[in-house]
């Protein structure tokens, strides 16, 4: 079995977004070389999701309105951990929301989706330099 690993880098200039990654993880499993296996994508922040699911802005759209109903930024004092002088507790919830990663099957050299399926980074605390992995494993 071989590996292949690779470091994607997002640095979203606002604080919150949502960004496609399904052409660089593509290119990631055609640079491998490996055509039979699975591909974990990996958001390597803890206020930071990778997720699946439709490039659609209404979609989007709703998943903002969403979140910051579930784990409203404001006002900051209403979360414990910004006493330590954070203001990014609704950050780390959301991420706990949207998922850490994604497995996504690898066949013959592709990624093997569903309709619709692409695969995205959600930012929940951006403005600053943040790590993606992408570990392919397979033969």
């Amino acid at each position: 079995m071989k590996s292949f690993r690779k470091e994607l880098w997002m640095n979203l200039p606002q604080r919150y977004g949502f960004v496609n990654i399904t052409d660089e993880v593509a290119s990631a499993v055609k640079e491998s070389g490996i055509r039979e296996g699975l591909v974990l994508v990996n958001a390597m922040h803890i206020t930071a999701s990778v997720f699946i699911n439709d490039d659609e802005p209404g979609l989007h759209h709703d998943y903002d309105v969403w979140l910051e109903k579930l784990a409203p930024h404001a006002p900051i004092a209403q979360y414990a951990h910004n006493f330590t002088g954070e203001d990014n507790a609704d950050a780390h919830m959301k991420r706990q929301i949207m998922g850490r990663e994604v497995v996504v099957a690898i066949t013959q050299g592709q990624l093997d989706f569903g309709p619709w399926e692409q695969i995205f980074y959600g930012e929940f605390d951006g403005q600053r330099r943040k790590r993606v992995l992408v570990k392919i494993i397979g033969e």
